[in-house]
């Protein structure tokens, strides 16, 4: 993990919780400078959600912070990417990885109709869903065919794969070669805040331990955690655990 938190309980309670999850906090920091980055949420009673961001330290983290990670970063099999830091910083990571050969996975939340047109041509895999596609590239995205339609303006501006997600209707992925519908399991949400995390997670575990299977496959089988997050309430809390998936998730 390569992130700045600030010098109070917040930030405090996210090292924790990263500890307790066997998570290195060696490019962690913490800075006086600014509050930890925090996200209230709201949550209907058909378990969307509207989220409010407040950066804070987040917006601390800088290319130097993370150039100082290298040896982490090149040592991965993959890197995970998201919009919640600032673009130099980002596109810092991500050429860093693609300087050592290393697979890039960003995902584009929250969505920037201004991104750095360089982040989107050095990630290797770039994730948005349906709402930020639509702002990253000014189309509607209400059906399969217009998530298509959208991953090619994305495809256009250099990305090597292009994955939108759609909620309940699972996901489109696309490359040059054409494009894929995952299908994901009909359930009745109790709480949909963090299912794209959920999915990304998901997906970078398996490009990084399972890489033998086929893209359709990772994508699938990150559909269905995905799915699972969102029969629980929270966003961390509602995240199963290894041992509450079904054991062919990991074969």
């Amino acid at each position: 993990m390569v992130a700045m938190v600030g010098d109070d309980s917040f930030g405090q309670n996210y090292l924790e919780n990263f500890k307790n999850n066997n998570v290195d906090t060696s490019f962690v920091r913490v800075t006086k400078e600014a509050a930890t980055g925090v996200a209230p949420i709201v949550v209907d009673d058909t378990g969307e959600n509207c989220i409010i961001i407040v950066a804070g330290a987040n917006l601390k983290l800088t290319s130097s912070n993370v150039e100082q990670a290298e040896d982490v970063i090149k040592d991965a099999s993959v890197l995970v990417c998201q919009g919640e830091i600032t673009p130099a910083a980002t596109l810092t990571a991500l050429r860093l990885a693609r300087s050592h050969e290393v697979k890039t996975l960003m995902n584009a939340a929250p969505a920037d109709p201004f991104l750095d047109a360089a982040i989107i041509e050095h990630s290797d895999i770039f994730c948005v869903n349906e709402i930020e596609a639509e702002v990253l590239t000014k189309l509607k995205v209400k059906t399969r065919k217009d998530a298509e339609q959208a991953a090619e303006s994305l495809l256009k501006r250099g990305c090597k794969s292009v994955i939108i997600t759609l909620g309940g209707d699972g996901a489109v992925y696309s490359t040059a070669e054409g494009h894929t519908h995952i299908a994901a399991e009909t359930v009745t949400p109790v709480d949909t805040t963090g299912a794209g995390d959920a999915f990304v997670g998901a997906l970078a575990y398996y490009l990084a331990y399972h890489s033998h299977l086929a893209m359709a496959e990772m994508l699938q089988r990150s559909c269905q955690v995905a799915t699972a997050s969102v029969l629980a309430p929270g966003t961390q809390t509602s995240y199963p655990t290894r041992e509450q998936l079904p054991s062919h998730l990991f074969s």
